[in-house]
């Protein structure tokens, strides 16, 4: 695959997480809809990580072949929602919560944020 489909991919997993992460954090927990909503979102999440690690680093230093900093967000989501879902499964409530806020936080708001700065393919077709 291209740079630019895996980025369309990327985008097309990535935007339905950002709904739903965000319809999640703001209504009520523990219902049915919020737990399939919760798979929907951790998988869409799993996939866009996954799609991430095969996106060359576009801006800034290249680490380890193609990866740059903003793959360490990659692996933010292939270790939070793993630990959200087993927390979850073992009724440690408190520790799946912390998991989901790190997870939409770091993942989606704060690399969201990245792809808006200069340089970027996001900043280019909405600011630029």
């Amino acid at each position: 695959m291209t740079y630019l489909q895996l980025a369309y991919f990327h985008l097309a997993t990535v935007v339905p997480a950002f709904l739903i992460g965000t319809y999640l954090l703001a209504n009520r927990k523990g219902t049915p809809t919020h737990r399939l909503l919760g798979k929907i979102y951790m998988s869409l999440m799993l996939i866009t990580a996954i799609i991430t690690l095969f996106m060359a680093a576009v801006l800034g230093p290249v680490l380890i072949g193609h990866f740059g900093y903003v793959h360490l967000f990659s692996l933010l989501v292939l270790y939070a929602v793993p630990s959200a879902y087993f927390a979850v499964r073992k009724g440690n409530i408190a520790k799946h919560k912390r998991s989901m806020i790190l997870l939409y936080v770091g993942a989606i708001l704060i690399a969201g944020g990245f792809t808006f700065t200069p340089g970027r393919m996001m900043y280019d077709w909405f600011l630029a």
